[in-house]
């Protein structure tokens, strides 16, 4: 039996000091794993923070300076449509007819009634020149006894009549004149003219629509002028000024910038949402068309904010971060949040603070973990 247990004894000496062989490997292995791997030639910046311009985001629409609804000024069915949407009209070009028939009977009855006065004018004319002969002619024998008191009368009282005729006539060709320009006047309704030059953004009724006194056929805007009609707070209004020049971007244009000028503050604030309007003249551009979503950037001064390189942040699918480094060395990704870029530079608005360390160009390298040497 004592020889059994000390056979024992020495199985589990033997395993206990297997085991604790085992375990100094695994810790070694495990030691050497965690190790980190140092890197060496990498650029790192600071945080700091610095001084930029600090400014108001007021968003808005673009809206045509000039927009028109083109209506009917007369009943009548619509005969024809010279304008679709999209397409370029100058002004007093013709866009849309309505029949005219009536019209143009009434213009020419308006016509012939004119040239009738005229004659009639003429005539009269004719009948004044002979009364006021006569009448000269019977005063010189008046003068000489040659005819009665009656006899002169007679005359002069041709004359008056002829006179009296003369001016009715006149009369009733201005009065024909009148009529003429009216009928003119409703005879041009049948045409539905562009009020300026500009593009058809709307149409509004077809061929065979009755037309009816206002009832719009067309809206034409005027795509050589342009504004943008931003939204500024009720506490905010004071930043904006007439004749202001107030940077635009225009979300269909990218980063470009546009150089708009104030033209024009309402007035009345909106009850709902106290608000007030501020219109932006905008640059003449091609690429400018109402209903666009725009930003105005109206300036308050300045503030401190903390920037760092654009280069500096990695994206990882829709998050943005920086390899910030700890005080061992040791880069790990923090997401941050970034505003609105400053040129090469990029605002941090939370995730960062002053004073921490990063990498200053990580492109697609992989520093997680890592320990940054050097630099």
């Amino acid at each position: 039996m004592n020889r059994k247990n000390q056979i024992s004894a020495a199985i589990v000496g033997l395993t206990f000091a297997l085991a604790v062989a085992l375990s100094g490997c695994s810790n070694e292995r495990t030691a050497q794993a965690e190790a980190p791997e140092a890197v060496t030639g990498v650029a790192t910046i600071v945080a700091q923070t610095t001084t930029i311009p600090d400014g108001l985001d007021a968003v808005g629409t673009v809206e045509a300076a000039q927009t028109s609804t083109v209506a009917s000024q007369m009943m009548g069915a619509i005969v024809q449509i010279n304008a679709r949407e999209g397409d370029r009209v100058a002004k007093g070009q013709v866009l849309a007819v309505i029949d005219d028939a009536q019209p143009r009977a009434a213009l020419q009855q308006a016509t012939a009634a004119l040239n009738a006065a005229k004659n009639q004018v003429i005539a009269a004319n004719s009948q004044f020149v002979l009364a006021e002969a006569t009448l000269n002619r019977y005063q010189q024998l008046y003068a000489t006894k040659s005819v009665s008191p009656q006899e002169f009368d007679e005359v002069r009282a041709r004359y008056q009549s002829a006179a009296a005729g003369r001016d009715m006539a006149q009369a009733g060709e201005a009065q024909a004149g009148a009529a003429l320009a009216q009928a003119q006047t409703a005879f041009s309704y049948t045409r539905v003219r562009a009020p300026f030059d500009g593009v058809i953004t709307e149409k509004k009724a077809d061929v065979g629509t009755l037309a009816a006194p206002g009832m719009p056929i067309f809206t034409i805007e005027d795509t050589q002028h342009y504004r943008l009609e931003a939204t500024l707070d009720e506490s905010d209004i004071s930043l904006a000024r007439l004749g202001q020049s107030v940077p635009v971007t225009l979300d269909a244009l990218g980063n470009a910038q546009l150089s708009g000028r104030v033209v024009q503050i309402v007035p009345a604030a909106d009850p709902a949402s106290r608000s007030f309007v501020v219109k932006i003249e905008l640059p003449r551009d091609s690429r400018i068309r109402s209903g666009l979503y725009g930003t105005a950037r109206f300036s308050r001064g300045e503030r401190s904010a903390l920037l760092i390189p654009q280069a500096a942040a990695v994206e990882r699918g829709q998050l943005r971060g920086v390899y910030a480094i700890d005080s061992n060395g040791i880069a790990e990704l923090r997401y941050v949040s970034l505003g609105k870029p400053f040129g090469a530079n990029v605002e941090v608005l939370s995730g960062l603070a002053p004073g921490e360390r990063m990498i200053a160009d990580p492109g697609a390298q992989e520093f997680s973990g890592k320990r940054i040497v050097g630099q």
